[in-house]
């Protein structure tokens, strides 16, 4: 779709978007957010956003800023001018395909409780992946009412590759960045984790590749205190019996000890990973038992670690402790689980407090021990 020569091709006063200016301004992550202040003072700023169909909702989201929601230059503009333009565009050296769409409305600050801003938080972390680990639900949000379209150029979707890019996902995800990027944390902010971001995770495990298709793991997941308490203390028992059965001196026991339940207690949330093999095929033979149950220990390892992805794509980092190996007796009977999940490993989830020491990598010739 093209604009007439004057590049306005929206009546004046139009102010719902076409099937075309809609799907164009939803393919743009970004829109610039035009407001003024009570002099004319103009402000212009990058935002992510979402759409009903109608109206058009910005998160005050916790990027960060250097002063409250209530006293951003756009928060303050609004409160005192509440006329804004949106605009939505692209660009590329063919300038054939050059195009935008500009709305123009009201805007408003709608609260937290608010109906809008309700209806608007599913919408805002649908489209973006980090709004799920973010408060949304306590910070307000900027609802644009459009009362005039203005339309110029191409409204043509934006082209997309076939295949990615090596290295990348579609959609322009670089898979090795995001591979790289992870790393086993030890300290964690004193900040929850939403359940949205856990449950993405357990989702993320779900697509995990396992035998048969049978996804033989659980999870459970820890935020409160006392279980984590409980399992810090059960497991404190263990840790102690076996560092002395090894002849550690008191004092490394001890620095050991208090250095393992505080894994366990300052860990915002922590998803115990269990493997579950009661639906997996049964044969006559052991070697032929034995094989199934490594099969699904491997995808028990391929689930934690898309969890683990899962979790840093989403802003958060995580650890793998693989202490219940050695104890899933005392591990079910501190949380009091069925026998029929077996606990492989303690996965901390939280905010990074600081960065961790990284080991280097093997180099691809010493990994690669055949190549024809």
């Amino acid at each position: 779709m093209t604009a007439r020569g004057d590049g306005d091709e929206s009546a004046p006063g139009r102010a719902a978007l076409t099937d075309a200016e809609r799907a164009f301004a939803l393919g743009r992550r970004v829109a610039r957010l035009a407001t003024s202040d009570a002099n004319g003072r103009p402000h212009i700023v990058p935002v992510c956003f979402a759409c009903d169909g109608g109206q058009f909702f910005i998160a005050l989201d916790e990027k960060p800023k250097r002063v409250a929601p209530s006293r951003l230059r756009r928060v303050r503009n609004i409160a005192t001018n509440p006329n804004v333009s949106l605009l939505f565009d692209h660009y590329e050296d063919d300038w054939s395909r050059l195009g935008f769409v500009q709305v123009s409305g009201r805007a408003e600050i709608v609260a937290p409780g608010d109906p809008l801003h309700q209806l608007a938080l599913p919408l805002l972390r649908e489209r973006y992946m980090r709004y799920r680990a973010m408060d949304l639900e306590s910070r307000p949000v900027i609802v644009v009412t459009p009362e005039h379209v203005t339309t110029w150029g191409t409204l043509a979707p934006l082209p997309t590759a076939a295949t990615p890019a090596p290295g990348e996902w579609p959609g322009g995800v670089d898979f090795l960045a995001l591979a790289r990027g992870r790393r086993s944390v030890r300290a964690f902010q004193d900040q929850p984790v939403p359940r949205a971001v856990l449950e993405a995770m357990i989702e993320a495990a779900a697509w995990a590749p396992s035998p048969h298709g049978r996804q033989p793991w659980r999870f459970v997941v820890l935020t409160r205190a006392e279980p984590k308490r409980l399992l810090a203390d059960a497991m404190g028992v263990e840790w102690q019996r076996t560092l002395e059965m090894d002849g550690e001196p008191a004092e490394i026991v001890a620095l050991r000890l208090r250095k393992s339940r505080e894994r366990i207690e300052t860990a915002p949330a922590i998803l115990l990973a269990c493997l579950y093999l009661k639906d997996l095929d049964h044969y006559p033979d052991a070697d032929r038992q034995r094989a199934e149950e490594i099969m699904a220990t491997q995808s028990l390892g391929a689930a934690i670690q898309n969890a683990l992805l899962c979790a840093y794509s989403l802003g958060l980092h995580t650890g793998w402790i693989c202490a219940p190996l050695f104890v899933p007796e005392t591990v079910r009977a501190a949380l009091n689980l069925d026998d029929a999940l077996i606990p492989h490993a303690l996965i901390p989830v939280g905010y990074l407090a600081r960065e961790p020491k990284r080991r280097t990598r093997r180099p691809l010739a010493e990994l690669v021990a055949r190549f024809d």
